[in-house]
């Protein structure tokens, strides 16, 4: 048997402090990262010496709650800064091991992987006509869902180290402060964990990723493929019939695991590139912030393309006119760095060739919007557009640029 936890020496250890922020919310102990440094050496001396003696004991997780557009909020979990540093250690050697079983097909959370290479991978499926048919899924809270027997026995699977394997359970089987309640499940990983994107993915590598390379592709008439980022996924199929058969046996596969597909946003349908004098361009679909969707090239040719998917350009723009509105005394020398800064982070994510329209739109409302509140905040000296277009002269926003090359020119 091969001992792991050795490796999680105090070295180890204080290499994934100094990667946590400095600014990180504290956890139960109310304990801040730079609190925790000011005595590092005897804090990380005894934090291994407890891990060796099998004596440490994950806290709770203190929960708090994010509020979405919707009006609902999205759970978090926030460790304390020294259950941070074991995570962190654990997560580093948990992932060094299943980086080698890990399949192509998979881009969340892994190492020199991107939701970029996700979508190219995707467009790589559809130059190849792969993606004549799709099936798009929505796991039910994944993350919630995940149950930890069967997730230990994957894990033991591979990992042969006990040691090493009580520590995960501790930072598995961990209880929740959510204001005064306490709450402890039998199911799930903590969201906000640094551990849980990684024990998802291995997780998800046995429910689905291996299940569909070595069980299902061979079973197959035509050419399929699977993409993956973290719990987000589509199957691409040459082969209606093939798309039928697989779609038959997901919700069953997933079941047996624990998992849940959400009914109105799991579906199968026709993504074949339109006919000639089809000018609607055909079915589309959200992936990772994209709709995918056929587009005819200057030479004719019909090509899959991405584009912002509509939400998320709202929810830019609506969160860009709130900034405005709520920051309009401040001076206008602060106001344009934090929009460019707004700007340049949306160019850099979504900033793909055959997507400067939904950039140019974004631009155009920010910039409507940033007039609109430097007008509203005097009634003295009013912002009308002639003055406008001079201050954009000395502070421009700056222009949509093409950041990532999803394909080459045809």
């Amino acid at each position: 048997m091969l001992a792991l936890a050795h490796h999680i020496d105090e070295p180890a250890l204080g290499r994934v402090y100094r990667r946590l922020s400095r600014n990180a919310a504290v956890g139960v102990d109310g304990i801040t990262v730079e609190r925790y440094g000011e005595r590092l050496v005897e804090n990380l001396q005894a934090l291994r010496a407890r891990m060796k003696a099998g004596q440490y004991r994950h806290q709770p997780i203190r929960r708090v709650h994010i509020p979405k557009e919707n009006g609902a909020t999205r759970p978090i979990g926030i460790s304390t800064v020294e259950d941070k540093i074991v995570q962190g250690a654990l997560r580093d050697v948990v992932e060094a091991i299943y980086e080698q079983d890990f399949l192509d097909c998979s881009y969340g959370f892994r190492p020199g992987r991107s939701a970029h290479d996700a979508i190219r991978a995707l467009n790589g499926v559809g130059d190849r006509g792969d993606a004549n048919y799709i099936v798009e899924a929505d796991i039910v809270s994944f993350f919630d869902s995940i149950d930890r027997k069967v997730l230990m026995e994957m894990l033991r699977s591979r990992i042969a180290d006990e040691t090493l394997m009580r520590l995960v359970g501790k930072c598995l089987n961990v209880g929740v402060l959510d204001g005064e309640s306490y709450l402890e499940s039998d199911e799930g990983t903590a969201q906000g964990s640094s551990l849980s994107p990684l024990l998802g993915n291995i997780y998800l590598h046995h429910v689905l990723d291996v299940w569909f390379e070595r069980e299902v592709q061979p079973r197959l008439r035509g050419r399929s493929a699977l993409v993956r980022y973290a719990d987000d996924f589509v199957l691409c199929f040459e082969r209606e019939d093939d798309a039928e058969r697989v779609w038959n046996v997901l919700e069953a596969r997933f079941k047996k695991f624990g998992l849940a597909l959400h009914p109105k946003k799991t579906r199968r349908f026709s993504f074949r590139p339109p006919r000639d004098g089809d000018d609607k361009g055909g079915s589309t679909f959200d992936f990772l912030g994209f709709t995918s969707y056929w587009r005819r090239t200057k030479r004719g040719m019909q090509r899959m393309a991405f584009r912002t998917r509509g939400v998320r350009l709202r929810r830019a723009i609506n969160a860009a006119t709130d900034w405005c509105r709520r920051h309009r005394h401040e001076p206008v020398e602060e106001q344009h760095l934090a929009l460019t800064r707004k700007l340049n982070g949306h160019y850099n994510y979504f900033g793909v060739n055959g997507n400067s329209d939904a950039l140019n739109q974004l631009r155009y409302w920010i910039t409507r919007a940033w007039r609109k509140w430097l007008d509203r905040r005097s009634q003295r000296a009013r912002m009308n557009w002639t003055r406008f277009r001079e201050l954009l002269r000395r502070f421009p926003l700056p222009a949509p640029r093409i950041r990532v090359q999803i394909w080459s020119k045809p």
